[in-house]
């Protein structure tokens, strides 16, 4: 009859897997503190700019805009579940019980799966918008809310499963070392998804950077070549292979450590660097914002609006920027649409 350990301690579980849980404050853990309070009120404060700059602002109100929204209110929380982890770990981690450990990593789990997949959906996305030469998805509002709505169904079963059953509670040898209640299965779960999804999106945004390269290439053998489109598939060009650099740098090194671990790797040290790798994965949060939305003109605009509210004053009428705003609203591809004047 299999003996579960309900009643036990997390310390019990710490000394099981072999994960060290020290009872004193040590340099190591007051530097982790301090980094990562310091990353979770960053990401806080740029990821509620960039929700209260969709909200305020009406031409934001259209399905990349929405997911952008979205990406920041993961951002948002993951930042919340970063700082709630800063005042539960070190010395404080022997105190936790068991309900709250769960807590603490299910919203870890949650937070940073709702900003992968989000991630994900904005690829996607965005793959649809270059290929059709449009500056926004044909997507309805209905059809994005349900994607919204998919991606925080998604977040938090995987975010809750292992509180829920998928835990060592009652097999104390199948426990991890980074997680000890959590089962290693999870773990090779949870990293091999995650794996799974940044192959996607490396895919996705290599296509959308080869057709932007081949397509202008084609556009600049013909005179009527704007230098307006040049610049705008430039600057695409630049914010892929800036999205693709920071989300492998920042996510990869994490998710194959905890898969090392899920695997059960006795010789790999993975308790020695999981913590810095948690905190790369939760700078992706503070990356996310400024990649996505401090690269698109009228965003920066907004943010100004809000930061210097009381200083604030609208731009004086100018001919000469009328006129240079109609040439903008003329510069067609060859298949008639227009083009984006962002490089979302």
């Amino acid at each position: 009859m299999t003996h579960c350990y309900y009643n036990e301690t997390v310390e019990f579980f710490y000394n099981k897997s072999g994960k060290e849980l020290c009872h004193h404050w040590r340099a190591k853990d007051i530097l982790v503190v301090v980094l990562g309070l310091t990353v979770s009120i960053i990401v806080l404060l740029t990821n509620l700019l960039v929700i209260t700059a969709i909200v305020i602002n009406k031409r934001f109100h259209y399905p990349i805009y929405y997911l952008l929204g979205n990406l920041a209110a993961a951002d948002l929380f993951a930042g919340i579940a970063y700082m709630f982890l800063m005042f539960h770990t070190g010395p404080r981690t022997a105190e936790l019980s068991l309900k709250t450990w769960f807590i603490r990593q299910s919203l870890l789990d949650t937070s940073l799966t709702a900003s992968v997949v989000n991630l994900l959906a904005i690829a996607v996305e965005r793959h649809q918008t270059v290929f059709t030469m449009q500056l926004h998805s044909t997507m309805s509002n209905q059809r994005v809310m349900i994607l919204i709505s998919c991606i925080w169904i998604t977040a938090l079963l995987l975010g809750l499963i292992p509180s829920y059953g998928w835990h060592c509670l009652c097999d104390l040898d199948n426990c991890s070392r980074m997680a000890p209640l959590y089962s290693r299965s999870y773990l090779t779960f949870w990293a091999l998804s995650n794996l799974f999804i940044f192959l996607v999106m490396v895919v996705v945004y290599t296509h959308i950077f080869i057709y932007v390269k081949r397509k202008m290439a084609r556009m600049s053998k013909h005179t009527s070549f704007h230098p307006r489109y040049k610049e705008t598939m430039i600057n695409l060009i630049k914010t892929v292979i800036i999205i693709l650099s920071a989300f492998v740098i920042c996510w990869t090194p994490g998710q194959v450590v905890l898969l090392l671990d899920g695997l059960g790797c006795k010789s790999c040290n993975v308790l020695a660097v999981e913590k810095y790798f948690l905190l790369l994965a939760e700078i992706n949060s503070v990356i996310n914002a400024i990649v996505y939305s401090y690269r698109d003109n009228e965003m920066r605009s907004t943010f100004r609006k809000i930061l210097c509210f009381p200083c604030y004053r609208p731009p004086k009428y100018s001919p000469a920027s009328v006129k240079s705003s109609n040439v903008e609203q003329r510069i067609l591809p060859q298949n008639g649409h227009s083009t984006m004047d962002s490089s979302l």
